[in-house]
């Protein structure tokens, strides 16, 4: 009995370390942990020019998004939004380990942000900012 009471006890400490350490994509060069022990987190800019600077972000709330996801760290955690930039309204809390939906994960890589199809920068990753078709993601159900 104490075996099976042992293996039960070994899978929910493998499921839940699993799911836990896919909260964040490990090389995210966004988030830095401070010596103090604090997070000093980055979000994607905005282009300096273009339509995306002057339209009115389709906000988390709304039914007006249409695409995957986008999970980005924000100084809040771990959250989906609508947009890469994470602005105001735009996001909300992550249901990822509990919902599955078509997500891209948004990634600092040295000054390169990224969107990558897995928490995982060895995933299929595009620039953001490179120019149509190069910057359009690679979507996963996860």
């Amino acid at each position: 009995m104490s075996f099976v009471r042992s293996a039960v006890v070994a899978a929910v400490l493998v499921f839940v370390t699993g799911t836990a350490s896919a909260q964040f994509v490990k090389g995210n060069e966004a988030v830095k942990v401070m010596p103090d022990g604090t997070k000093k987190v980055e979000t994607a800019p905005l282009p300096a020019t273009g339509p995306i600077r002057s339209a009115k972000p389709c906000a988390a709330a709304d039914k007006c998004h249409g695409g995957a996801w986008l999970m980005v760290e924000t100084k809040d955690g771990l959250v989906e939004c609508t947009e890469a930039y994470a602005r105001p309204g735009t996001c909300r809390a992550s249901s990822y380990g509990n919902t599955k939906l078509m997500r891209v994960w948004v990634v600092k890589c040295g000054d390169t942000w990224v969107q990558c199809q897995l928490p995982d920068l060895g995933s299929k990753c595009v620039n953001m900012f490179a120019r149509p078709p190069g910057n359009l993601p690679f979507p996963a159900a996860q």
